[in-house]
């Protein structure tokens, strides 16, 4: 019990020193329901359980990733203009009860394919070129994972391994040491809370136990200024 209160207070200490931080009834009821009915009104074998490029998509998501409401927190972890990245919406649900074992994420998603020193593997997904750059990149990105539904063990949240960010780029093995080692953050949250953390930070989720909807926004920003040629999607 003592180690577990120990993490607590040095959570306080937010996303620099922690790689991660919970923010409280961030996004309205009104701008909730707005995304999660047009979710519902899309095409029955639609795949909900995983829309990429999401503002494309959704015309209510596209609102919520260009508002100031975004746009003026994400300059509060960036150094310059924050461009979208990459938008995401992901509903776990009885019949799409997946694991996600833990990983960092490593790569961007840009306009076009291109060599660049030290970037690869490039992959296409969705028709959209996606490439692993060096951590500097990384370093210059934030994610907001904003849920649409209270999320929890029992429907398979997020968890994530405190300062786990400051390690850099970790091979399977590494990542795997350092979770053996770590005790792990259970980011339990309510239906419009945000979560802010940075996209190289060890996380994972487990099935649900009790499987309903676990609908997230996820959205990454940054600010780093691509090499000419190149364009955040």
């Amino acid at each position: 019990m003592a180690e577990l209160k120990a993490l607590r207070v040095e959570l306080n200490l937010g996303i620099e020193e922690n790689g991660f931080e919970m923010h409280s009834s961030f996004l309205c009821n009104d701008s909730i329901n707005e995304i999660t009915t047009e979710i519902e009104a899309l095409d029955s074998d639609f795949p909900k359980h995983g829309i990429r490029n999401a503002e494309k998509k959704l015309s209510s998501v596209r609102n919520l990733v260009e508002s100031d409401l975004l746009l003026e927190k994400a300059r509060i972890y960036l150094t310059g203009k924050p461009e979208v990245v990459r938008v995401i919406v992901f509903d776990k649900t009885a019949d799409k009860n997946w694991l996600v074992t833990w990983h960092q994420d490593k790569t961007i998603s840009v306009s076009d394919k291109k060599e660049v020193d030290g970037w690869g593997p490039w992959t296409l997904k969705d028709g959209v070129h996606h490439v692993q750059p060096k951590l500097n990149v990384l370093e210059e990105m934030v994610t907001f994972r904003i849920h649409l539904d209270d999320a929890n063990e029992s429907n398979g949240c997020l968890k994530v391994i405190p300062k786990s960010h400051k390690l850099g780029i970790l091979s399977k093995n590494e990542q795997d040491r350092i979770v053996a080692e770590s005790e792990a953050y259970i980011c339990s949250a309510k239906s419009g809370d945000l979560l802010v953390m940075r996209p190289h930070l060890l996380h994972s989720s487990s099935k649900g136990t009790e499987p309903n909807h676990r609908r997230i926004v996820h959205i990454e920003y940054s600010s780093f200024q691509l090499p000419i040629g190149l364009a955040w999607t």
